[in-house]
């Protein structure tokens, strides 16, 4: 490990951050901060590609913040802000649409599902949005993005930017005497098996903020109430626990329930069914609601403090992009003078 190894992440800012988010990616970004330079970024530019009530825009980058910081993100010891902040984001990203080639955007699945039918409508933001990401990640020279099963193809156009940059501007970049590698290609960083969290009434489903019933969904600004009340209304099976993995096949809610309770406590779904195996859910309903509580509670009540100062919040976000800035800006002169601009000196 090296001192210049640096994460890059973000989390768009679309409202009612679940148990899936925390699960997803936020327990990881916690754990990321022990071992590497972090930076965590509120994507609000993202979330724009599609259109945002502004007032709840507003309401969901501080919730996205507070959510970071509730669960254990140091905003002090690593950056913390939301993307509009630092505009060498965009500008990087216009550049990259000049790199990134048609074709290889076509290629983005994303794209074509976000998009469905109806594609002509689609904004040119959605299209050229993993232009943007590139930047993102790029713009800070990350090393190493945490990433799941949605956005391995985008973190593989990030790479394959990189390089056409690095080759396109190879003359240019010796030049100015830079590295020849100027961008490194960020590398995907497996923090483990992925938890895939599934609404709480249909396994089939992930769970999702756009789900109309709010029990399909632990909200992490939820209180112990709530948490308790939905874990017990959980859909289920009438069989009991099965004594090992094999028996989770073709039971979703069941296989959904145990794979919370492991990826709370840190223990295994097997070590799990050997301790609840052959019993009723109601008695591991019982267990789950005091193991979220007592790992969720505490969010949700940092989270609501938060939600009450939002100065404080908002000064996290300005110190973060101020240090932020600070990075971006010296790479994004640096891409100046190898793209040819003329720039203040």
């Amino acid at each position: 490990m090296t001192a210049t190894e640096r994460v890059f992440s973000g989390v768009q800012p679309t409202g009612n951050l679940h148990l899936g988010n925390y699960l997803g990616a936020i327990v990881n970004f916690v754990k990321l901060q022990n071992v590497y330079n972090c930076i965590y970024c509120v994507v609000d530019l993202h979330a724009i590609t599609v259109w945002q009530d502004p007032a709840e825009l507003t309401r969901s980058i501080r919730e996205v913040t507070a959510a970071f910081i509730a669960s254990g993100i140091d905003p002090k010891k690593h950056i913390v802000f939301n993307q509009s902040q630092v505009a060498e984001h965009a500008e990087l990203a216009w550049v990259f649409n000049c790199v990134a080639r048609l074709g290889w955007l076509n290629r983005m699945t994303q794209f074509k599902e976000k998009a469905g039918k109806d594609r002509e409508n689609a904004s040119v933001g959605l299209y050229a949005y993993p232009s943007l990401m590139a930047a993102d990640i790029l713009v800070y020279r990350a090393t190493h993005v945490p990433v799941g099963e949605d956005q391995k193809q985008h973190l593989e156009l990030s790479r394959d930017i990189a390089q056409k940059f690095n080759n396109d501007f190879a003359d240019s970049i010796k030049a100015h005497n830079l590295d020849p590698v100027f961008f490194p290609p960020p590398e995907p960083l497996i923090t483990g098996p992925a938890t895939r969290v599934m609404s709480l009434r249909d396994g089939t489903k992930k769970m999702s903020k756009s789900d109309p019933s709010d029990y399909s969904r632990i909200n992490l600004n939820d209180d112990a109430d709530a948490i308790a009340q939905k874990v017990r209304k959980a859909k289920t099976d009438p069989e009991p626990l099965p004594g090992e993995e094999k028996g989770l096949e073709h039971r979703p809610e069941a296989d959904n329930l145990v794979g919370i309770y492991a990826a709370l406590s840190g223990r295994t779904k097997a070590d799990l069914l050997g301790e609840f195996g052959g019993g009723q859910f109601s008695n591991f309903k019982n267990s789950l609601v005091d193991l979220a509580v007592e790992k969720l509670g505490p969010i949700g009540m940092e989270m609501k403090k938060l939600a009450a100062d939002p100065a404080y919040v908002d000064s996290v976000l300005i110190d973060g992009s101020n240090r932020a800035r600070v990075i971006a800006a010296e790479t994004m002169s640096s891409v100046k003078d190898i793209v040819g601009f003329i720039r203040k000196r």
